[in-house]
């Protein structure tokens, strides 16, 4: 919208936080609680978006640089809201519309409220609109203070009389105003209050005394513009977040063994009939087909599974692929670039890392397959490992379609097994194997006939 601005408060530290990380940037489930906010946001395709960022600005910025058109602005010293509001005004200032401002710790806001807001807003001709809602137990939160029904001041918990804390309207912090007179209007604002910082709904009090319009949109329930403050309420929200994303999985033909114990991210995408067990993480832009069945214990970030994938207990997969099929576990470990295609096997302590496994071929005993590229049919025996690191750089290993890899194989990279070929139990692999040939890396062995009793003779002689 030509007209729309959006401005996002996320200067604070969090201090109840009790973390080195911005508090905008703690996760919700899977998503940190600005992008959650941008997201809603960008619903109203606003002709800019600002931020207003302070403490660690530069880890805000950092993590938020991929999203492109965004602005920021620095709020340095943090004397309040509308003093974070007023670093906008450069940016701002002589351009007409409506600016909607946001706060960077209210994850659960959804876009439809959003433009409610901004409809009653420029329907009612109002100078400034402010989001509320009715809350039974409104402690902390700004009281909505009215005469004759009209919205006549706002009063933060801390600066309220006993009277005014019994009123159940709260202020969320959310605004619509009218960008022509916000910045003049802002510099009215005085800082006579109990922490001397410029509040931002002493904004409302003002417009009233010059008998500007102000409205108000009230939604249904609190819990969408609850903020977060602490270690517990990120967790409550949290909690709240994994319950709608199970109820929809649910609803959409998924099977949760235990919704309490499976932890789900917001962007996972699960086909219908796949079954996912109890304690379950699955994390990230993960993918997952129909008819899977996922077991206990298992993590997977970032990851795509085709169809009728089965995953065994206590398997971490991150950043990999897995085609239709295939059967995975238990306790095996996929690091990134693992790509295992149509019904191959992976077994118990297997792990793979940059590596493709063809279609039908099985590892499925205590191997490592580390940059190694893996045909069709092969046969990877126990114990093997692709020694891939020469202590300066990585090399990889082929093994062609068909090839049988015999338990306890060193193949050491760069090498190739050719189609077919076979290499013996205990060889260590330093050279090409063509296609069809029989490998054979191993010491010659030699037994020493009665060895045993001669040495047990010659301890008897030395007791003597």
């Amino acid at each position: 919208m030509p007209d729309l601005h959006v401005v996002i408060l996320a200067a604070g530290k969090g201090t109840r936080m009790k973390s080195e990380l911005p508090k905008v940037l703690h996760q919700v489930a899977g998503r940190s609680l600005i992008d959650r906010v941008l997201d809603s946001a960008s619903a109203l395709r606003p002709a800019s978006t600002t931020l207003v960022v302070g403490h660690a600005a530069d880890k805000v910025q950092s993590h938020l640089a991929a999203r492109g058109d965004l602005h920021f602005v620095v709020q340095e010293p943090q004397l309040g809201t509308g003093h974070a509001l007023l670093q906008a005004a450069p940016l701002l200032r002589g351009q007409s519309g409506t600016v909607v401002l946001l706060s960077g710790d209210v994850p659960l806001l959804r876009s439809s409220t959003l433009q409610a807001l901004v409809d009653t807003h420029t329907s009612s001709g109002a100078t400034a609109t402010v989001l509320t809602a009715i809350m039974e137990r409104p402690y902390g939160y700004g009281r909505v203070v009215r005469t004759d029904g009209q919205i006549t001041r706002i009063v933060e918990e801390r600066d309220a009389s006993k009277l005014q804390r019994e009123i159940r309207e709260i202020n969320s912090g959310i605004y619509a105003f009218t960008l022509e007179s916000l910045f003049e209007t802002l510099t009215k604002i005085g800082a006579d209050n109990a922490q001397g910082e410029y509040y931002l709904p002493d904004l409302i009090g003002i417009h009233r005394k010059r008998r500007n319009i102000v409205a108000s949109h009230t939604i249904p329930s609190a819990v969408e513009i609850r903020g977060i403050n602490s270690r517990t309420e990120l967790a409550e929200v949290s909690a709240m977040v994994r319950q709608q994303k199970n109820e929809e999985l649910m609803a959409a033909g998924v099977t949760l063994i235990d919704p309490a114990t499976t932890y789900i991210d917001s962007d996972v995408e699960i086909g219908a009939d796949t079954v996912i067990h109890p304690c379950v993480f699955i994390e990230g832009g993960t993918s997952i087909g129909a008819a899977c069945e996922i077991h206990s214990g298992t993590r997977i970030v970032n990851s795509t599974l085709g169809d009728r994938v089965l995953i065994k207990n206590h398997t971490v997969i991150q950043d990999s692929a897995i085609a239709s099929g295939a059967q995975i576990g238990p306790f095996a470990h996929f690091r990134p670039g693992a790509d295992v295609h149509e019904n191959a096997h992976v077994g118990n302590f297997v792990e793979l890392k940059n590596t493709t496994l063809g279609a039908g071929s099985k590892a499925n005993h205590l191997t490592y397959l580390g940059d190694a590229t893996v045909g069709a049919k092969v046969n990877v025996g126990a114990g093997t490992i692709t020694c891939n690191y020469d202590g300066t750089a990585k090399h990889r290993t082929v093994i062609e379609d068909g090839a049988f890899i015999g338990s306890d194989a060193t193949l050491i990279a760069p090498v190739t097994i050719g189609r077919n070929a076979y290499v013996a139990a205990g060889s260590s692999v330093t050279d090409d194997v063509p296609g069809g040939a029989l490998a054979i890396g191993r010491g010659r062995q030699e037994n020493k006939l009665d060895w045993v009793t001669k040495r047990k003779e010659l301890q008897s002689t030395k007791s003597l």
